[in-house]
């Protein structure tokens, strides 16, 4: 599945784009001028951009792909896919717009390539975007310092909700970031996959059963392998 399908019409591009905070203001004529010097392949204008747009990518591909270092690699990808790829902007939208939809495509090639690679070999990711269920977990115990055990095991469930996120395959967990983590409508994620909103329901609604699963499937293992620990705790 396509993160920003080819045939995506521009407004509801340019809506989502604008939504995730993705355009910067300019002075009018200043965004034609640095295409034009980006396209003469000027190295100020080409760092220009990068400070310009790089807090907003790094978000966005974080968002997607839950991994800090992975999302650091393709952030940088995506400037240089920018750069590279410039001659081929037609300026149909905006300069922001085209940068979001190649940041979310690249998302969507480092996904697949995620699963590749997950498949033989488990990797712990350093974290999943700061929203969601991880994020409702964590507040619950914002608002006073938690005891070392509290932290303990909010820490265990963010890792195994990390982790049952990216067992799910790739069409059900872009669905379950974009529904669950970024909190975007219903209307947004059927503008986006170019999928019926009554197959987004039903995709969503299988995909939350799987992570379902994969989370208590995790949670049962875990506390098989620790019977010592709960033996020596002292609890009644």
């Amino acid at each position: 599945m396509d993160l920003v399908p080819d045939d995506l019409d521009h407004a509801a591009l340019e809506r989502r784009a604008e939504a995730l905070g993705f355009h910067v203001p300019m002075p009018d004529g200043h965004e034609e001028q640095l295409i034009e010097r980006l396209r003469r392949r000027d190295e100020a204008a080409f760092n220009e951009l990068v400070r310009l747009y790089q807090e907003r990518v790094f978000r966005l591909v974080l968002r997607m792909l839950g991994d800090r270092s992975e999302a650091e690699d393709v952030a940088q990808e995506v400037f240089i896919t920018v750069f590279k790829s410039i001659e081929g902007f037609r300026g149909d939208s905006k300069l922001s717009t085209w940068l979001y939809r190649v940041a979310t495509n690249h998302c969507k090639n480092r996904i697949k390539y995620l699963d590749r690679r997950a498949r033989g070999k488990k990797k712990e990711l350093d974290e999943i975007a700061e929203h969601g269920a991880v994020e409702s977990a964590s507040m619950s115990s914002s608002a006073q310092v938690a005891r070392p055990d509290q932290q303990a095991e909010a820490n265990q469930i963010e890792t195994i909700v990390r982790e049952a996120i990216m067992e799910l395959d790739e069409d059900q967990r872009v669905l379950v970031i974009m529904r669950d983590v970024e909190n975007m409508s219903y209307e947004e994620i059927q503008q986006e996959t170019g999928l019926p909103e009554g197959t987004v329901k039903s995709r969503l609604h299988r995909a939350r059963l799987a992570l379902a699963k994969a989370v208590q499937r995790a949670t049962g293992e875990r506390r098989s392998s620790t019977p010592a620990v709960k033996a020596s705790s002292g609890k009644k």
